[in-house]
């Protein structure tokens, strides 16, 4: 082919001698996504020229983060802070980088920023780690049920080879059966480094299914039963913890609230009682918080995380005490973030840039320990935003500042 524009190349599609999908076979991936523009703009009358408009080369992302591709949808991206965070992986004032469409939500987490530092800063620390995936076989009965988990129990090292077999990094951590009438599911659990880990858990969980057909007589029927769980809210999660299991806490003084946040330390304690715990009790909710769900959904799309794994990452629970001295202390744990600063996302230019703002960007020394401090990150910057939000409720703000701010 001698002229590979986006017009001759649309033009091909529609004639049938090229496939929609096939187009960066006879043009690079730029060409080809706007070849893919025009037709798409065509076939429903409407303007995508915007979508055209993207930072990033289209190679970068073709592939390996999207398919089909027609341009790139550009999110507003701010900072709040710097806020004093002490991790384990994670220490010092960091700017924190939030992707979002929603106004006033930067305004507010950089509040609680502020009077997280004023305050000393927060802690956070990673409690847990472990990637996992659980596959579903089909046995005879309950007996065979019970064999195979005993013989999973007895053969764990010929599991771990098979299946560390597949990766230079991941480590099989444990496996945890659960019996459920001629069901059983084994929850693979692997620590996967700076990788969130998910594809290099379901490769590694194949090879070891292989290697449990060819030694008993249960018959693989799903390489994931949903007890994983993946991109559902699950309570297996809250309990066991899935990814990461992450808590930052701060005390802060009563003055500080009083003069910073407009309400009191008793104020607060009590709506994080009535609103977060009983309140989410009473719904039925897996997570017991105000809007964690908000930090975290920022900062997965500032720094390339799986955006559909939000629904775990909103699995948290606010706690919130008036200290015998008169201070606040406050907390959020998240129980299962999904995290990673190497591989899918966070290659791209933009959200590698979110990644270097905090400076954990690749592969930490020792492996694991970038991970570790985005975890850690994520989680003050929740503490921040229930902080900022359970104060506006205090302080009966929270209809104002959207006023303000988000209109």
């Amino acid at each position: 082919m001698t002229d590979p524009s986006p017009a001759s190349l649309a033009d091909r599609v529609r004639d049938g001698d090229v496939r929609f999908h096939e187009i960066e076979e006879y043009a690079d991936a730029d060409t080809a996504a706007a070849a893919r523009r025009r037709i798409v703009a065509e076939a429903t009358d409407t303007d995508v020229d915007v979508l055209g408009e993207y930072a990033f080369d289209a190679a970068d992302a073709h592939g390996s983060n999207i398919e089909n591709m027609i341009g790139a949808v550009q999110m507003p991206m701010g900072v709040a802070g710097p806020v004093a965070i002490d991790g384990g992986a994670l220490s010092g004032e960091r700017y924190l980088p939030l992707a979002t469409t929603e106004g006033a939500l930067v305004a507010s987490i950089n509040r609680g920023c502020s009077v997280v530092t004023d305050a000393g800063g927060a802690t956070a620390r990673v409690t847990k780690s472990g990637m996992t995936r659980a596959p579903v076989f089909r046995v005879a009965d309950v007996a065979e049920a019970e064999a195979l988990v005993e013989w999973v129990r007895n053969s764990e090292a010929t599991l771990r080879e098979a299946a560390e077999s597949t990766t230079s990094h991941g480590e099989l951590l444990d496996v945890t059966p659960y019996v459920v009438g001629n069901n059983v599911f084994l929850r693979f659990r692997y620590d996967t480094k700076d990788a969130m880990g998910m594809n290099m858990a379901t490769i590694a969980t194949r090879e070891a299914c292989d290697r449990i057909e060819s030694e008993t007589g249960a018959s693989l029927v799903a390489l994931s039963g949903n007890l994983c769980s993946d991109k559902k809210p699950a309570a297996v999660n809250a309990v066991e913890g899935r990814g990461r299991s992450v808590t930052a806490d701060v005390k802060v003084p009563r003055e500080i609230v009083e003069e910073r946040l407009h309400t009191t330390p008793e104020a607060i304690t009590e709506i994080n009682t009535r609103k977060n715990l009983v309140g989410s009790a009473k719904a039925g909710s897996l997570g017991f918080n105000a809007h964690v769900a908000n930090a975290v959904a920022a900062m997965f799309l500032a720094t390339g995380q799986d955006e559909a794994q939000v629904v775990e990452g909103a699995n948290a629970i606010t706690t919130a005490e008036t200290t015998a001295d008169g201070d606040l202390y406050a907390s959020v744990s998240i129980a299962s973030l999904e995290v990673g600063t190497v591989g899918g996302g966070t290659t791209l230019p933009t959200q590698a840039a979110g990644l270097d703002i905090l400076g954990v960007r690749g592969g930490g020394d020792p492996a694991g320990s970038n991970g570790d401090a985005l975890a850690e990150a994520i989680a003050v910057c929740a503490l921040a935003g229930e902080l900022s939000l359970l104060a506006a409720l205090g302080s009966r703000h929270l209809s104002s500042a959207h006023a303000d701010l988000g209109r």
